[in-house]
């Protein structure tokens, strides 16, 4: 898949690895609508990005994921901008385990939302001209950080509903291939911030120095280039990237759970 001319959508794409991603569709000849609930995060890469890339291929939004009229005005916006989306990115995402109703509704019920107000848009069923949606998961949807059991649950939740849909779409006929990033350890402010995050599970930060000097940490960039090899590939649907210190690999998952009696 081409991205020259296409029209993306990403959350959580003021900071970070969002912005890594918008950075790179832009690079790769896409018009993308960057999304965030940070507004000084976005007039800041406003002044940016329509600097470098002109004002037509952007659109920034202001847009809280946990809240359904937000992304559907936003990706309404988006399609009426641009002519249609054919790719969105739900990225936006926390790590915060004393507000754990939060982290789950911001995590996991934003990215169902999202995924869902998208294909009321690019479902070929109703209309669209399909795409691809990529899901920011986690290093942690594949193994389970014991100082962070909450933000765990919500990434396993990511790549589990994204292979699901992924499964659901190509059978049904919906145009659209679905696969999941899983970045390791990144050098963002929410990884900066993991040792205040943690809440009750605070007594464990030591385990989360260790790991961090035993895995290593990458740049947005890596991830975002991860994001591109899920994008142009047009052979991945149900996939989940794991993107660590120079390793990108997809993950095998079994095929079905045997049945015995």
């Amino acid at each position: 898949m081409s991205l020259t001319g296409k029209s993306a959508v990403v959350t959580g794409a003021g900071l970070g690895i969002g912005k890594a991603m918008a950075e790179i569709l832009l690079l790769n000849g896409a018009k993308v609508a960057i999304l965030d609930v940070n507004k000084t995060a976005l007039q800041s890469l406003k002044e940016s990005l329509k600097k470098e890339h002109g004002p037509e291929k952007t659109l920034f939004l202001e847009c809280d994921v946990d809240c359904v009229f937000f992304c559907q005005a936003a990706f309404q916006k988006a399609a009426d901008t641009f002519g249609g989306v054919d790719i969105l990115v739900n990225n936006a995402g926390v790590l915060d385990e004393a507000a754990w109703e939060k982290t789950i509704s911001i995590n996991i019920t934003g990215v169902i939302r999202g995924t869902y107000v998208a294909l009321e848009h690019m479902n070929k069923l109703s209309g669209g001209r399909g795409g691809v949606i990529i899901n920011t998961a986690s290093m942690a949807g594949l193994v389970p950080l014991l100082f962070c059991p909450v933000y765990t649950a919500t990434k396993h939740a990511v790549i589990g509903f994204t292979r699901s849909i992924a499964a659901a779409a190509e059978l049904s006929g919906y145009g659209i291939r679905f696969n999941a990033i899983c970045p390791g350890f990144v050098q963002t402010d929410l990884f900066s911030n993991i040792p205040v995050r943690i809440g009750q599970y605070s007594h464990l930060s030591g385990q989360y120095h260790q790991m961090v000097a035993l895995r290593g940490v990458i740049n947005p960039s890596e991830v975002a280039e991860g994001l591109l090899k899920l994008l142009t590939d047009e052979t991945k649907n149900g996939e989940a990237l794991l993107v660590i210190p120079h390793k990108q690999e997809y993950v095998a998952f079994p095929e079905f759970l045997p049945i015995t009696e």
